[in-house]
């Protein structure tokens, strides 16, 4: 799904017990239900470098004989192809680049890798392939203006599929290549701008690509394509607009597992027998559950269920449906390895973390024992004492309940005496997760309070609420930002003057929002790649981003008053908060023209504001030396802003 954000990342639930069956079974929080947890030792501020020396894992892949780990990870400050034993031991650096690899895949053979690569973070990406023993990578499909992603071998290895999309296009096709010695070939040929598709599996045969054709963020489905032939075959026809997404395919080739959000807007898991195309329902929840892999020998299946934000794997028997945890602990646990995270050994590799513990590789083996595969938290993160986060939900102006994750420093007295930061999430389809946050933790350890809320329009709460904000971005979402503030000042440890707010992408496109429409509620803001005008977005964005504007905003003509109502363009010289804006200045999503438009009005007005655009970074910045850089100015801006500070971080 499209989204202005860099894609959420992992989940993690501290229990299920306590927590509602589904959105609508939320009761309001107590807000002094929210407590300072008592520490001797206190908390000390975290550094900001020695944070970001905690590894960041962003994808990992089995080798075929199941004693190898391909992965991407930023050890070295880069974005880049590693491996290692499948027990952790001997990591080694494949690839050192200063542009982001990820989507890592072993050939057959398990000789080699293929990866994508973008340039400088245009997201125009290429298919590389590189020895596991290293060496020179290969570019294997060596285009200017085609992005080539996801990479997907099928079970022969014959056959390498992946996606193919068109810089000046929205639609990315289905492309697939003959592997070793073969050219790339479009399977389809999207002619609606709203449509794109995603190659999910293959057939044990090779004869099919299993692939999902998605029509806006409303309308799927899963289709059956024949490589040679191309002709494509709808599994899921329906009526209406309905989300059917597809993950897997069984070892016998029978039966597909997928997620269909058909029961009331709901996202529940279903098995599909491709041949009658009829669905056995595996879950009927109001929370999202999500697809996840079969077994080897396919007698068991996994599912996501993501909770308000906390998620589970679920693993089920073929035969009862009956899903256990087979014991995984509590936290945000996600499936660890594509396309399938079991071994042949019926082990499985996931990824575990939660509020206070960094993502870690584990394998559970199919005798049920845990073993932590990585070690990815830095010595100074390892001995730091940590407050959790705290879920709660409260009611916003129009009663809608609305839920977020709010951190508080230790010992803090219930004196009204404490700052605030409001971290708005990125999409607006997206959702913040109870995840491993270096902003928060950076925050919490220097005394502020922290929210995190799940306003309207956010994924996790069914389509209705996802949609809810449709022709009013930042409206009525605004609204359930402020009434979390209202929420912490209802739990007595906050000053109502000393409230800021940090968010990207569309959690910027907040920010700017909220300091300009209401200004006296502000003492500072942090904005990184916020949407100002979505007129000039539309000018300047990539094309499958425009239709994704349309489909949250509607037509650009038809529905002018709505883009002008919902850009902080009309607001903006309002403000009175100090603003730091930060920018990639090769952004495809939100480009730098949002950023440089937003300094050169403010600047004009006479007003405090400050930016850094960042070299060779994308939507988002990977570049360690830019974290450093991006976390230390962000958090500087807060101290001096919102507790009078200027020492040096």
């Amino acid at each position: 799904m499209t989204r202005f954000c860099l894609l959420p990342g992992l989940v993690l639930l501290a229990s299920v017990s306590g927590f509602a069956s589904g959105p609508g079974d939320r009761v309001a929080t107590d807000p002094k239900s929210v407590v300072s947890a008592e520490s001797a030792a206190g908390a000390s501020p975290m550094p900001v470098a020695e944070l970001l020396q905690t590894v960041r894992l962003a994808g990992s892949t089995w080798s075929p004989d199941g004693k190898q780990i391909g992965y991407i990870s930023n050890a070295s400050g880069r974005l880049n192809l590693w491996v290692m034993q499948a027990d952790g031991t001997g990591a080694r650096q494949l690839l050192k680049s200063n542009d982001r690899q990820s989507s890592p895949a072993f050939t057959k053979d398990g000789k080699e890798i293929v990866f994508e690569q973008d340039k400088g973070g245009d997201e125009l990406y290429d298919l590389y392939a590189v020895s596991v023993g290293g060496g020179e990578p290969k570019n294997l499909t060596n285009t200017d203006k085609t992005s080539e992603s996801g990479p997907l071998f099928s079970k022969d290895g014959k056959w390498l599929a992946f996606g193919s999309k068109e810089k000046v296009e929205s639609s990315t096709n289905l492309a697939v290549m003959e592997w070793p010695a073969g050219t790339a070939r479009l399977l389809t040929h999207e002619k609606d701008p709203k449509a794109s598709w995603d190659a999910v599996d293959w057939s044990p045969d090779g004869r099919y690509v299993y692939a999902v054709r998605q029509v806006g963020t409303e309308d799927a489905d899963v289709y059956r394509v024949e490589v040679k032939s191309g002709a494509a075959e709808n599994l899921t026809a329906h009526t209406g607009k309905v989300l059917m997404l597809a993950s897997a395919v069984s070892p016998d080739g029978k039966t597909l597992l997928m997620t269909s959000n058909e029961k009331g807007g709901y996202a529940n898991v279903a098995l599909l027998d491709v041949a009658s195309k009829k669905r056995r329902w595996v879950t009927d929840t109001q929370w999202e559950a999500h697809a996840g892999g079969f077994s080897p020998r396919g007698d068991t299946f996994t599912y996501i269920l993501n909770a308000d934000g906390r998620a589970t794997i679920n693993f089920v028997d073929g035969k009862t449906l009956k899903a256990s945890d087979r014991g995984v602990p509590a936290g945000l646990n996600t499936p660890g390895a594509g396309p399938t995270a079991f071994r042949e050994d019926g082990s499985y590799l996931f990824s575990h973390q939660d509020s206070t513990h960094a993502p870690n590789l584990y394998l559970l083996s199919a005798g049920g024992t845990v073993t932590q595969v990585t070690h990815n938290e830095s010595p100074v993160l390892t001995s730091a004492t940590l407050p959790s986060s705290q879920l709660v939900t409260y009611k916003s102006f129009d009663g809608k309940m609305i839920s977020a994750l709010v951190w508080v420093p230790f010992n803090l007295k219930r004196d009204g005496t404490a700052p605030v930061v409001v971290m708005p999430h990125g999409g607006p389809t997206g959702q913040t997760l109870d995840s491993f946050s270096p902003r928060a933790i950076l925050l919490v350890s220097r005394g502020y309070v922290v929210i995190a809320p799940n306003v309207r329009g956010s994924t996790g709460y069914g389509m209705e609420f996802q949609k809810a904000n449709y022709k009013d971005l930042g409206g009525a979402d605004l609204k359930d930002e402020i009434a979390g503030v209202d929420f912490l000042k209802a739990t007595g440890f906050v000053d109502a003057k000393k409230v800021g707010i940090w968010g990207g992408s569309y959690g910027g496109f907040m920010t700017l929002m909220a300091i300009g429409k209401n200004p006296e509620m502000w003492a500072a803001a942090v904005d990184e790649y916020g949407i100002l005008d979505w007129y000039t977005m539309l000018a300047h964005e990539d094309a499958q981003l425009q239709e994704y504007e349309k489909s949250l905003l509607g037509d650009p003509v038809v529905d002018k008053a709505v883009y002008e109502a919902s850009s902080p363009l009309k607001y903006i010289r309002e403000e009175k908060a100090p603003l730091l804006v930060l920018q990639g200045e090769r952004d495809i999503r939100v480009p730098k023209e949002e950023a440089e438009q937003v300094v050169e009005i403010l600047k004009k007005e006479g007003r405090t504001v400050d930016a850094v655009y960042y070299p060779e970074e994308g939507h988002g910045f990977i570049k360690r030396e830019h974290q450093v850089d991006e976390l230390t100015r962000s958090v500087g801006w807060f101290d001096k802003y919102l507790k009078g500070e200027t020492k040096a971080q």
